[in-house]
């Protein structure tokens, strides 16, 4: 229960830990779950706005509801105030939100998704990252025989010059 947040008064859940949960639950990119969650909000706005009924089996029903004009009373002196007829959004809970909600049912269990593609992106990286240390194991092979190289030349260079300048000083 520690990788997700708790729902209810102890952590309320906002749309970036909402995000973060379906990115971790699914394995897909942070930013396309981002997308994805945005573009379901805007879709249900607009079909709500246009008096259209946005069902979502097993989540609930979106819907907009037409309140007429009334008068009502002002709390403070029982003034009595008119109210202007306005549109407002619904949400009804389908039946098994509600069961979950109600403890008739169990809470579905937030597992990590296993993707195919990601294995088979591990085993990619793995192959480059052993390919990059193969090669960079026979560059510094051949390095470290191409300073060798170097070494004795320079070595036998100064043994030669040594001799000279050896035999210059007796």
């Amino acid at each position: 229960m520690g990788e997700f947040p708790l729902l209810g008064k102890e952590a309320p859940l906002n749309r970036k830990e909402l995000v973060d949960s379906i990115q971790k639950h699914t394995s897909v990119a942070r930013a396309d779950v981002d997308k994805v969650l945005g573009s379901l909000i805007q879709h249900t706005q607009v079909a709500v706005k246009k008096g259209e009924r946005v069902a979502l089996v097993g989540f609930g029903t979106f819907e907009r509801q037409d309140r007429k004009a009334r008068t009502a009373r002002n709390p403070r002196s029982g003034a009595p105030v008119k109210v202007k007829a306005t549109k407002v959004p619904r949400f009804r809970a389908g039946q098994g939100f509600k069961d979950v909600v109600a403890g008739k049912a169990a809470a579905p269990k937030l597992t990590p998704v296993k993707s195919t593609a990601k294995t088979s992106t591990a085993k990619a990286t793995t192959a480059r990252a052993t390919t990059a240390r193969a090669t960079t194991a026979k560059a510094s092979t051949a390095r470290a025989a191409v300073s060798r190289n170097s070494a004795a030349k320079s070595t036998a260079k100064s043994g030669s010059k040594s001799k000279a300048k050896s035999g210059k000083k007796k």
